[in-house]
């Protein structure tokens, strides 16, 4: 039984594209275990794809990653950066008699095979004795019976036959090591004691235990293999398809604890199915042993849901503090001379019963800031243009606003009365009035909107709603 102060895991993304939510439920998965157990969380950039990795989405990783919250204890480490691991690794294989040379190419091997009931590499470069050498892939020599056995905390005990196995390559033909090799021979060097990650990876796990044990290291490490994220079509999540990236999450205006929450209960429920967690009360209750085997339904709808409770549990200071970077600066909808920080301030508890995400802010005080006022022309259409009541009432609430105690209850009186007169209630009858002020028939509460504006401005907008209607007809 492993004790806690050996507790050792990694998080190994590949530096190929945006983060992915599943990478960060996997490093979730890695985090909450260590902070239980009080082990190490280790950092490995995955970058032995000189083709396809890159710097920058190295970067964007470990900004998704802080931005989250998912602290790590050693690293950055990078594939790329321990080639001599590698190399010393192969020549130990070399020497043990479990490698060989082959200079196969794809087109040859795919027409020995075409007519063979089982897939892969056929061996045929086995017993030909070649020299490693240029042009010559570098396979691993599989054992022709027997049973591989992955120990999965997830799901049981996993066999694989060996003759199931092909004899896969280690080192490409230009000399590069690849994945199957550099992640073995680094999580042995970083004395891994938990590997946790994707599904995906199961079907490789075999090779992962053979080279383990070729390299003569006695102690395996505890597999996990996380169940895979699917869309509501039951699909396994996709970037081409799917919103998939951490990063559009947090541009949208998602909170990272909310999508922490989120992710963690994609696979996982405490033993009373409480929904919403503290990060505290998921370190303390998540268990890898408890982890569903099944695909997980990553529901953006059931995330909103969740964010917006989030955004509800805010203090106004809180909210403004996490609101501002949506109402300035680039996501602002107005010229920055335009906004009024002290006026956001004021309608910043209204906003924050209404939305879902950060980046809904801008919308709905855009009737505020947005220099020039543009008014909805569907809106327009609907509630001013097509309704023979509303100049009248548009008429009648200019003038009364002119002269009222300009204040949200008695602005509502007010129109409460004008309803009445033309024999509507009240959601009717400021339907005009709302796309007059504030350009939509949807957002704020109307009443403290109006005040938000001002008398004046208030007013100048009816009057130029009533002219436009005049200048249609």
């Amino acid at each position: 039984m492993t004790t806690t102060n050996q507790v050792r895991v990694r998080f190994a993304p590949s530096p190929t594209g945006f983060f992915h939510v599943g990478g960060a439920r996997t490093a979730l998965y890695n985090w909450l275990l260590v902070k239980r157990l009080g082990g190490t969380f280790i950092l490995r950039i995955e970058d032995t794809d000189r083709e396809r990795s890159d710097e920058a989405w190295t970067r964007g990783i470990l900004n998704a990653l802080t931005w989250l919250g998912l602290d790590w204890d050693e690293g950055p480490f990078h594939q790329s950066e321990r080639r001599p691991l590698y190399d010393a690794a192969v020549a130990k294989l070399w020497e043990s008699g479990h490698l060989y040379a082959c200079d196969c190419t794809r087109e040859a091997i795919d027409a020995r095979t075409k007519e063979t009931k089982t897939p892969g590499y056929d061996g045929f470069c086995r017993e030909r004795k070649l020299t490693p050498g240029t042009g010559r892939a570098t396979r691993f020599r599989v054992p022709d019976s027997g049973i591989t056995t992955v120990h999965d905390l997830v799901r049981g005990e996993v066999e694989f036959a060996n003759e199931t196995i092909e004899d896969f390559v280690i080192v490409k033909s230009n000399g590069d090591p690849l994945y199957v090799l550099a992640v073995v021979v680094d999580d042995i060097d970083m004395r891994i004691t938990h590997i946790i990650r994707a599904e995906e990876h199961l079907p490789t796990t075999p090779k992962a235990i053979l080279l383990w044990n070729a390299l003569d290291e006695a102690t395996l490490p505890l597999f996990a293999h996380l169940p895979v994220l699917v869309n509501e079509k039951r699909q396994k999540l996709s970037k081409r398809r799917d919103r998939v990236a951490v990063e559009d999450y947090r541009d949208l205006g998602f909170l990272p604890e909310a999508l922490l929450n989120y992710l963690c209960l994609l696979g996982w429920s405490p033993n009373d199915d409480r929904e919403l967690l503290t990060v505290g009360e998921m370190i303390t209750e998540f268990r890898l042993e408890e982890v569903n085997r099944s695909p997980a339904f990553f529901d953006e709808k059931r995330l909103a849901h969740f964010n917006g409770l989030y955004i509800r549990g805010l203090s106004d200071q809180e909210f403004i503090e996490r609101a501002l970077p949506f109402v300035t600066g680039d996501h602002a909808l107005w010229p920055a001379n335009c906004f009024d920080a002290e006026l956001f301030a004021a309608m910043a508890p209204l906003i924050r019963e209404r939305i879902a995400t950060l980046g809904e802010i801008p919308d709905y005080i855009k009737f505020l800031f947005a220099d020039p006022f543009v008014i909805d022309e569907a809106a327009f259409e609907k509630a001013i243009l097509r309704d023979e009541l509303a100049v009248p009432i548009l008429q009648a609430a200019r003038d009364a606003y002119s002269i009222a105690n300009f204040e949200p209850e008695q602005l509502k009186e007010i129109l409460l009365l004008i309803g009445e007169q033309h024999s509507r209630k009240l959601a009717k009858t400021q339907a005009s009035v709302r796309v007059a002020t504030m350009g939509t028939s949807v957002g704020l509460p109307l009443f403290e909107s109006l005040v938000a504006l001002g008398r004046t401005e208030t007013l100048a907008r009816l009057d130029a709603a009533i002219t436009a209607v005049g200048n249609a007809s």
